[in-house]
């Protein structure tokens, strides 16, 4: 019989090392030639599978997919779908068993966040209970940081570099000018539940009076009297006030600070954004400021031209990892990055049941944030510095970035059914 295929699929927001981890199982696939055959990717994530949308990546060279780890986005398509239970959704578990059958898919490999962990545990289940037993590896993805279990995620230090440069580097630009023009700069950031991605921000000050001045967390329920008197003092001793804040920041009953009362999302979410604007009209109101504000949106998680060298590092890790895991017979399993120590900073990958890690979401220890609640503490600052330590540039071409082209070039389709879904 011949061996199993494997199919690879990128999930949710991408990242700016997501395509790192792609590189990784293809590359490692290709050294195991006795146990995998060929490698599929999914076309837009999961609904490549359920679609039978199937890119061959052996028609792809080494230097194309070698050219993967300096690249940004999703190289295959990503997508933001998310199956339900098999009770609610029985046809497309079905439909991904055909799929996998009719190509003789052995390998699973779902790289994404808390959502993609949970499918990927589903089919490792319900595969062999269907009769057609997989071999599921979730890989870890996230610049939210959020992912349980593991120490941190493959593409929050990216983020979290591009976010504390961009931040430094407005910092001087307001102080530049703030005699005699704007005195209140508001960054906005991603960030539904989690502050990981603010708390970065705090690595830009090396003292007390550097910005950011103020970090609003979704983890803490924004005061506006408080706030308010923060940046007022702020203004009156330094002459500028810079603010991060998450995009999940929230009053004291759970309501967010500015939220989409009719967008919904694909998973049942509130469409967030417009934070920004929200507090500096906040300001405006009470305290009569000059302001601007930017919002990094999907800038701070394509970044590469500024990646940490350390999440490229890790993001190809556990993309390796996922394929040895798979090869010595592990199955429904997650790569997780464990911390050995600080300084020096050293880490270890490690096999987690995905049980333990899908549908759980870690928040910030309120350790990490400081007693006024606008900053972050010495310790979140001695977890987050080594995540976005070292530069891989990628190379550049005419004054810009050269990522990889893939050809995609797709499988002949087997089922005569097309996937009724979108």
């Amino acid at each position: 019989m011949t061996q199993k295929h494997a199919f690879y699929a990128q999930s949710g927001g991408v990242t700016a090392v997501i395509n790192a981890s792609a590189c990784a199982v293809i590359e490692t696939a290709r050294r195991y030639p006795n146990q995998i055959g060929k490698v599929f990717a999914g076309h837009n994530g999961i609904l490549g599978a359920l679609r039978e949308e199937l890119i061959d990546t052996s028609y792809e060279s080494e230097e194309t997919i070698g050219a993967l780890i300096r690249t940004p986005g999703g190289a295959f398509g990503s997508c933001r779908y998310k199956l339900k239970s098999f009770a609610e959704s029985e046809a497309e578990y079905r439909r991904l068993i055909d799929v996998f059958q009719a190509h003789n898919i052995g390998y699973f490999f779902y790289n994404g966040g808390n959502d993609s962990m949970d499918t990927a545990w589903k089919v490792s289940q319900l595969s062999e209970k269907l009769g057609s037993p997989l071999t599921c590896i979730g890989i870890p993805k996230t610049i939210d940081n959020d992912l349980a279990v593991t120490d941190n995620c493959p593409g929050f230090g990216s983020a979290a570099k591009y976010l504390a440069v961009s931040t430094k580097e407005a910092s001087h630009d307001i102080a530049s000018m703030c005699d005699t023009s704007t005195k209140v700069f508001v960054l906005e950031v991603m960030g539904r539940h989690a502050g990981w991605l603010a708390a970065a921000t705090g690595l830009a000050a090396r003292k007390d009076s550097d910005p950011p001045h103020i970090i609003v967390f979704p983890e803490l329920a924004l005061d506006k009297k408080k706030f308010l008197k923060k940046v007022h003092e702020t203004v009156s001793n330094e002459g500028y006030c810079v603010i991060v804040a998450s995009e999940g920041a929230k009053y004291d009953d759970g309501s967010f600070v500015s939220a989409s009362t009719t967008v919904i999302d694909s998973f049942g979410h509130q469409q967030l954004g417009g934070v920004a604007p929200a507090l500096c009209t906040m300001i405006k109101q009470a305290l009569g400021y000059k302001y601007h504000y930017a919002v990094a949106d999907y800038l701070q998680r394509s970044a590469r031209h500024i990646a940490s060298r350390v999440d490229v590092e890790q993001a190809y890790a556990v993309g390796k990892a996922a394929v040895e895991l798979a090869v010595s017979g592990h199955n429904a399993v997650m790569p997780a990055i464990v911390r050995e120590s600080d300084l020096p900073y050293r880490w270890a990958i490690k096999a987690v049941p995905l049980e333990h890690v899908a549908n759980f979401e870690r928040k910030m220890p309120l350790s990490f944030i400081s007693d006024d609640g606008f900053n972050i503490t010495p310790a979140c600052r001695e977890y987050l510095e080594p995540l976005i330590e070292g530069e891989e540039y990628p190379p550049y071409l005419n004054g810009l970035p050269r990522f990889a082209r893939l050809r995609k070039v797709f499988v002949d389709k087997q089922l005569n059914t097309p996937f009724p879904g979108p």
